[in-house]
């Protein structure tokens, strides 16, 4: 029965010996000299596998890279829009992109410090920002959601 026990424990650590790791954890706990035999031919094929993955990860990297760097900004990001009444008297009344109407809004709340002391996430509104928002405090992600209703094509 004790053998029958043995080639049940080959059979796994072959499996395993595809794979980089586990293959040299079976090899050197095997103390038996018939077993040093095997060794070397284990550790020739899990040589040559990671040699041709080292080769592949480099190409699978550049890949990777390239498209990134063709990477543009989205048009409709990119599109003038005309801010309301009501928001012009915050950020100005020239036509500008949704991104940088975001950004004038955050230069307003910083310069006037209308983001809450305690929750910095809720905006503090004034008058200006009261006529847009529609009430006296917003949380920072639903302000873009009311800006948008005060900007046009």
């Amino acid at each position: 029965m004790a053998t029958a026990k043995k080639p049940a424990k080959k059979a796994p650590a072959k499996k395993p010996a595809a794979k980089k790791a586990p293959a040299k954890k079976p090899a050197a706990v095997r103390p038996a000299a018939k077993k040093a035999a095997s060794r070397p031919a284990a550790k020739k094929p899990a040589a040559k596998k990671p040699a041709a993955k080292a080769a592949a990860k480099p190409a699978a990297k550049a890949a990777a890279k390239a498209p990134a760097a063709k990477r543009k900004p989205n048009a409709a990001f990119m599109a003038a829009l005309k801010p309301s009444p009501q928001l012009a008297a915050v950020i100005g009344d020239k036509p500008l992109p949704r991104t940088e109407i975001t950004k004038k809004l955050w230069e307003y709340i910083k310069k006037y410090n209308l983001q809450d002391a305690a929750n910095r996430r809720m905006i503090n509104g004034d008058d200006k920002l009261k006529a847009i928002f529609g009430k006296p405090q917003v949380s920072m992600f639903e302000m873009t959601k009311l800006v948008s209703k005060h900007i046009t094509n």
